[in-house]
């Protein structure tokens, strides 16, 4: 009756490993979702669009390049709560961006 016993050992400590682990995994994402914004060492526009129409944009952040991205970034802000990628190479986004300015 000795040998039921050990052979449920070896999975019950595999048990015991796996549950640490998904403890340890749930704990470190908790503590990194209540961490503070960090800035991204990367590109946040992968795909641009050449312009949108100005209505719909609440606000534009420009985002100058730096040691995260070597491109200049055009984010726009929705008045629908989503974020756009906009070419600044465009001329209707120059024109957007101007108009923002001289708000």
């Amino acid at each position: 009756m000795a040998f039921p016993a050990l052979s449920t050992a070896p999975s019950n400590i595999r048990l015991l490993r796996v549950a640490l682990l998904l403890l340890l995994l749930v704990a470190a994402g908790r503590r990194a979702a209540g961490a503070s914004l960090v800035t991204e060492l990367r590109c946040q526009c992968l795909q641009t669009l050449q312009g949108i129409h100005p209505k719909n944009i609440q606000s534009v952040n420009v985002k100058a390049p730096g040691p995260h991205c070597a491109q200049t970034e055009v984010i726009a802000t929705l008045k629908n709560g989503q974020k756009a990628c906009l070419n600044p190479a465009s001329p209707m986004v120059k024109k957007i961006i101007g108009k923002m300015l001289n708000k």
